[in-house]
């Protein structure tokens, strides 16, 4: 079986009931099959955003209209694109609906590789992307209640102390990864962020070799703690270990090992897709929602 895409909803530390099970498994699909959809028509890049995309309208997700806030209130996205040897991506984005077409943009219609901040939003206005409608009402309200917390003195369980970082919304970053008939491979990302992180942090999801990385051997996406991610270069070395031979399977093994060793579990969880059409998804959290769909159109969910 020749795997041809694969999505994630994020890792984490989160207990799933039934009918969140089923919501989540839904969108999976729903991002699955929306991807395969251009699979005989289409290239990798254009399965991987439209996959994204679907991801990023859920709400469910801490990605586009799921987006989670900074320690201001205010939503700041990154999100980034991998093919063809090229990379796009944007970092502390407010105004796109979508940040997952605006990293599309700077990666086929500019020379550059990351647009940042005010500037990546003026160019969102500029090339007519749908605005953001605001963080959902569970995402203020999630809000309030640890700033009243923290206000009081009381300790809010977070990765990061300092800077205020919690993991507690319902979804992580997303991501998807995907070869098309042509045999070329492409990554992408799009994320909220950690809860309550400083204004302005980058994350992973921004950085080519970090959050995202594709070439000619295979792709690979990561989601998890985005500091950790990027002082190891996971998804390049992960990618960097397929060019040499190894599965996927192997190859995402190795560099979790060592994401975990070096930093501890519950920090990050990865996919990775070679260019036979071989997937693996590993992860050292509790949960990491993801799926693929074969060339024959088989759906499989995993990691629920």
């Amino acid at each position: 079986m020749k795997v041809v895409l694969a999505v994630h909803g994020g890792a984490g530390r989160r207990a799933v009931n039934q009918e969140t099970y089923v919501t989540i498994k839904n969108v999976l699909e729903q991002a699955l099959l929306e991807g395969f959809r251009v699979y005989k028509s289409g290239s990798s890049l254009d399965m991987v955003v439209a996959a994204i995309e679907v991801l990023e309208n859920s709400g469910i997700f801490n990605a586009g209209i799921g987006s989670t806030v900074d320690a201001s209130g205010s939503i700041s996205m990154d999100a980034g694109l991998m093919f063809r040897g090229k990379a796009g991506a944007v970092a502390c984005v407010r105004y796109p609906k979508n940040p997952i077409k605006l990293a599309r943009f700077v990666l086929e219609r500019t020379e550059h590789v990351i647009i940042a901040g005010g500037a990546a939003d003026k160019l969102a206005r500029k090339i007519g992307l749908e605005p953001h409608p605001g963080p959902l009402q569970r995402v203020l309200e999630l809000y309030s209640n640890v700033i009243i917390r923290l206000r009081r003195g009381e300790r809010v369980e977070s990765p990061f102390q300092k800077s205020l970082e919690t993991w507690l919304s319902l979804g992580d970053t997303v991501g998807a990864v995907s070869i098309d008939r042509d045999g070329i491979l492409a990554a992408g990302v799009s994320t909220g962020g950690v809860f309550l992180k400083m204004p302005g942090r980058v994350g992973d999801s921004a950085i080519p070799g970090a959050g995202f990385y594709a070439n000619e051997c295979g792709a690979a996406i990561a989601t998890g703690i985005g500091e950790y991610i990027l002082l190891t270069h996971a998804t390049l070395k992960i990618v960097e270990e397929m060019c040499n031979g190894a599965i996927p399977s192997d190859a995402v093994k190795k560099i979790l090992n060592i994401v975990t060793n070096r930093f501890g579990s519950n920090t990050a969880g990865f996919i990775a897709l070679d260019n036979k059409g071989r997937v693996a998804g590993l992860y050292n959290t509790e949960m990491m929602p993801w799926g693929y769909i074969s060339e024959e159109g088989n759906v499989k969910i995993l990691g629920i």
